[in-house]
């Protein structure tokens, strides 16, 4: 006897994010194409008086429900939704209600309710001010979640995905956190979600951390004692990953479809690069958590506000990304390209 498998759409949790940025405008604008609310189960962390005043805003229709139905948005409120926040700037409100609305997202994920998180943009001097003390949302998660393993932000335009080997800390600190463990780190991790992806053999390129990848140690040592290490390592694991390469051309290479996926040594060495390249379909992924969670890679857009303008392309990718990753999730890890 043959059984048909049980299919239902993944489950998803969506937040407003930083509520005195263009986040809501965002969400009402992604949630009233019939498309998105048809491929996943999304769970808002809004109030039905929210949603009318948003999805007026910006003239659009976003049909909702209490509980779960196809084609409907299901609302599950906000601790915060009744407290006040001005518009258009940072404020203690709004970092505030963020940072809420993301630990009731991890519950939802933590009771087996929704498979995937998707925010929408944040700031972090709002999310400080608030009481977040680590450096970024990443580590913020990890913490909340009791999770010790490898992380990585991950940046994806189309056909490129970059890793880090450092992310959010000041650049006179970089050097003393990269080591080869962590270079294989970043190397591991990105082949793993690039695989995922659908790549079956991903092509990997990492970046020196000196000009001219330190000129055989004349511009820094780097590259000779950390990075080239964590690199053979990686060979060692059967990983295609090459470098170390001077960051002002590789991204060159990568570009024109040498590389699949890039590792970067902080920052602004990948994402100044990856946004150039496509900074209105540029997504953020917090790689290695239990959870898959995705975000535009743009911020909050303060000047804007109100003004129905944000760019919805990075928006409606990352809401692609997190649902093939939370339908990955929810199969057991099954590839499945996005």
């Amino acid at each position: 006897m043959t059984t048909t498998p049980v299919t239902r759409r993944p489950r998803l949790a969506l937040t407003l994010g930083d509520p005195s940025g263009v986040g809501p405008e965002l969400a009402m604008r992604l949630l009233a194409v019939e498309a998105n609310r048809e491929q996943a189960e999304i769970h808002l962390l809004a109030t039905q008086a929210e949603v009318d005043r948003y999805a007026a805003e910006v003239g659009v229709d976003v049909p909702t429900c209490s509980r779960p139905e196809p084609g409907k948005v299901t609302l599950v409120g906000s601790r915060l939704s009744d407290q006040a926040v001005e518009r258009g700037v940072a404020s203690v409100a709004g970092g505030s209600r963020a940072l809420q609305d993301l630990r009731d997202c991890l519950a939802l994920f933590s009771e087996g309710a929704v498979e995937s998180i998707m925010f929408l943009p944040l700031n972090k001097s709002a999310l400080h001010d608030a009481g977040m003390h680590e450096e970024d949302e990443l580590r913020w998660f990890a913490k909340e979640l009791g999770y010790d393993g490898v992380t990585s932000e991950l940046n994806f335009v189309p056909g490129l995905t970059t890793s880090r080997v450092t992310s959010h800390c000041a650049v006179r600190d970089v050097a003393e956190r990269i080591s080869a463990r962590s270079v294989l780190d970043a190397i591991r991790l990105l082949h793993e979600v690039v695989t995922a992806n659908g790549v079956e053999r991903p092509r990997l390129a990492v970046c020196a951390l000196n000009p001219h990848a330190g000129e055989n140690g004349q511009f820094g040592r780097e590259e000779i004692d950390h990075i080239a290490p964590g690199v053979r390592l990686a060979h060692a694991e059967g990983i295609d990953a090459a470098g170390p390469y001077p960051c002002d051309t590789i991204f060159i290479a990568a570009r024109d479809g040498d590389y699949d996926g890039v590792v970067t040594m902080y920052h602004d060495q990948g994402q100044i690069a990856m946004k150039l390249m496509g900074f209105d379909q540029g997504v953020t992924v917090q790689g290695g958590l239990p959870v898959p969670i995705a975000t535009p890679a743009h911020g909050t857009a303060y000047g804007i506000v109100g003004q129905n303008k944000a760019n919805l392309g990075p928006s409606q990718r990352a809401f692609d990304i997190v649902v093939a990753l939370g339908r990955r999730t929810w199969s057991g890890g099954a590839p499945e390209p996005s």
